[in-house]
């Protein structure tokens, strides 16, 4: 196990994948015409994501927690699927909030 590898910058590349991952469905978001009813919640955790990204060091728990309630408020959006995917997928890498069985 040990640390996570680093980029040349000494940057974790998780945190890199799921900065360019969140900034890009945040894009799709704020270009996506359509209104609709949760769309603020999804705008206000991807900011969190965003905002824990920034930090550096992001809780996984609070990453899950804040990916539930953007896939509750847009999973339903067809447009958006494949960013959020890449969100998901992202927060994934970073791995489980509770530690394996033994």
């Amino acid at each position: 196990m040990g640390q996570p590898p680093v980029t040349e910058r000494g940057e974790d590349p998780r945190l890199v994948g799921l900065g360019a991952a969140v900034a890009q469905l945040r894009r799709e978001l704020a270009g996506y015409q359509v209104e609709f009813r949760d769309r603020a919640i999804a705008e206000d955790e991807l900011a969190a994501l965003a905002a824990m990204v920034a930090d550096g060091a992001p809780e996984t728990a609070r990453m899950r927690r804040s990916l539930l309630l953007v896939v509750g408020s847009i999973g339903s959006v067809s447009a958006l699927r494949k960013p959020l995917m890449e969100v998901r997928n992202a927060v994934d890498l970073f791995g489980d909030t509770l530690p394996p069985p033994r």
